[in-house]
């Protein structure tokens, strides 16, 4: 049976509205702030709605199952070798306006947990503030 990758993450929403969590991509390596994101038409869909409450912790969660996924091999390997990963998630408003992408960072620890941080922020329907 082929390797199925699930990975999980708790998350803040430090807005002031409601977060709507839209799709995921991911990277079998680590990607910087200098490193552009992909377009959002690019991202995986989540199978489920995925809300974070204005100044609330949720969570956010993504698979791999397909054996012919394109990232599966690299995102396995990544995992086994314990190697830095990148995952970038889209969100927005609950009404489908002021989406953004946020790039997190999952570092492996040596004491087998992994660390996922923040890395950048990208605004995709507003101008960026930078």
């Amino acid at each position: 049976m082929d390797d199925v990758v699930y990975l999980a993450a708790a998350i803040r929403n430090s807005g002031n509205g409601l977060a709507l969590l839209h799709g995921w991509y991911p990277y079998p390596e680590r990607k910087g702030a200098e490193d552009d994101h992909e377009p959002p038409e690019r991202f995986r869909r989540l199978t489920r709605d995925l809300y974070v409450a204005a100044g609330d912790v949720g969570f956010w969660q993504g698979s791999i199952r397909n054996g012919d996924d394109p990232h599966r091999a690299g995102m396995v390997a990544a995992i086994e070798a314990r190697e830095a990963l990148t995952v970038d998630i889209l969100y927005g408003d609950h009404e489908g306006g002021q989406r953004a992408i946020g790039r997190f960072a999952l570092t492996p620890w040596d004491d087998g947990n992994w660390l996922f941080a923040p890395v950048r922020y990208w605004n995709i329907d507003l101008p960026d503030p930078r």
